[in-house]
């Protein structure tokens, strides 16, 4: 038997233990790379970051490399279960660990926090994002002209604030914005570059959005993780009989689904427009371009029992006069909402949304937040 194929067969078998099955930083299923320096299985995503790190760049194809018996050993006397016991032994409730669909910035942070810098191993002295305050200066995107303005940043756990500043030695903040209405999602895409971060916050009872980014990709993830855990204290203070894991869903949080659809009016006569919509749990808000500072429209989906439902197609009689035709309706106790789709395969992904959102139990806090889209509306 030749060499590779007996090393190939031997990391096989060591695939098949508990662990190994999914990458060790992203949980992707099915590796097919290995870290030879860690003793780790990763995705080939995961290891292209690997191979940066500067004591831990040796990373190998399970299929197309070569192994020597010594690395296969090393492999087997490892692994990722190991791995987790040493460089996440004491990950913090708040910092968020990325999956294999999240941004690389996220992923290639993970994985320096945890192999470079050694932030979570047993013992270590405590983190940069729970020293309470943090000040500093981030690229954020004018609300009306698009161009990036550097603007002072200070995060204060005392105060339970976000603030910003137009100048940095300016007295008085631009916006003050209370931590638990933010929520944070990084949108690299959206914003044209790769470290873009989306702040989400309530202004004057409206949704407001605020684009930033900085140059170094530790900053902007130091910035994310110190507002989650600021976050998480907050709640504990609100909430001091809840348990770390049912306060962790109510940290930043991922949209559900973004992109274009049409939509008409209450009428259901004005013509269809196209519309960016961005769906926040139980908030679908629509925009006329994708990075606009104010939703043109919010509406709040609530459960079933209480009138909410969601059905294919538009409602018999309205007037498809735009370009999409594959239309989805939303009826709410007080009215419905058509919208089209470009395609069959997004009409029925974000149908599969919101009947996901809409088939969930409310909790006291969006009883709360119902009644205030009604007052508002």
């Amino acid at each position: 038997m030749a060499v590779n194929e007996r090393a190939a067969r031997a990391l096989k078998e060591i695939l098949k233990r508990p662990g190994n099955h999914t990458c060790a930083d992203c949980g992707a299923p099915d590796p097919e790379w290995g870290s030879c320096s860690l003793g780790v299985f990763i995705c080939l995503t995961c290891s292209g970051i690997h191979r940066n790190l500067p004591d831990h760049a040796k990373v190998k194809s399970l299929r197309l490399s070569r192994w020597e018996d010594s690395e296969v050993q090393f492999m087997a006397e490892n692994g990722n279960e190991a791995a987790k016991s040493k460089y996440e032994a004491q990950v913090p409730v708040y910092y968020y660990k990325p999956t294999h669909k999240d941004c690389q910035v996220l992923k290639e942070q993970w994985i320096r926090a945890k192999y470079e810098r050694l932030e979570f191993i047993q013992g270590k002295k405590p983190l940069v994002y729970e020293e309470g305050t943090r000040d500093g200066m981030l690229m954020k995107r004018g609300r009306d002209n698009g161009q990036f303005f550097s603007r002072r940043f200070v995060l204060s756990e005392r105060e339970g604030t976000l603030k910003y500043f137009t100048k940095f030695d300016a007295k008085e903040p631009k916006a003050v914005i209370k931590v638990d209405t933010i929520n944070a999602s990084f949108q690299p895409e959206k914003i044209a570059h790769p470290n873009g971060l989306q702040i989400t916050y309530l202004k004057d009872f409206s949704t407001r959005n605020i684009f930033l980014h900085h140059e170094s990709s530790k900053e902007i993830v130091d910035w994310f993780n110190s507002i989650r855990a600021v976050q998480l204290h907050y709640l504990k203070v609100a909430f001091p009989g809840a348990s770390d894991i049912e306060l962790k869903p109510k940290l930043t949080r991922n949209f559900l689904k973004e992109g274009y659809m049409e939509k008409t009016g209450p009428r259901q006569t004005e013509g269809f427009k196209k519309r960016w919509f961005t769906l926040d749990h139980r908030k679908l808000m629509y925009f006329k371009d994708p990075l606009d500072a104010f939703a043109k429209g919010e509406v709040f989906l609530g459960h079933q029992d209480l009138g909410y439902s969601a059905s294919l197609g538009l409602t018999p009689g309205a007037h498809c006069n735009g370009a999409w035709q594959h239309g989805i309706t939303i009826k709410t106790p007080d009215r419905s909402f058509l919208f089209t789709c470009e395609t069959e395969t997004e009409q029925l992904d974000w149908f599969k949304h919101f009947n996901e959102v809409i088939n969930t139990p409310m909790s006291p806090q969006e009883y709360s937040m119902e009644a205030l889209f009604k007052h508002r509306h």
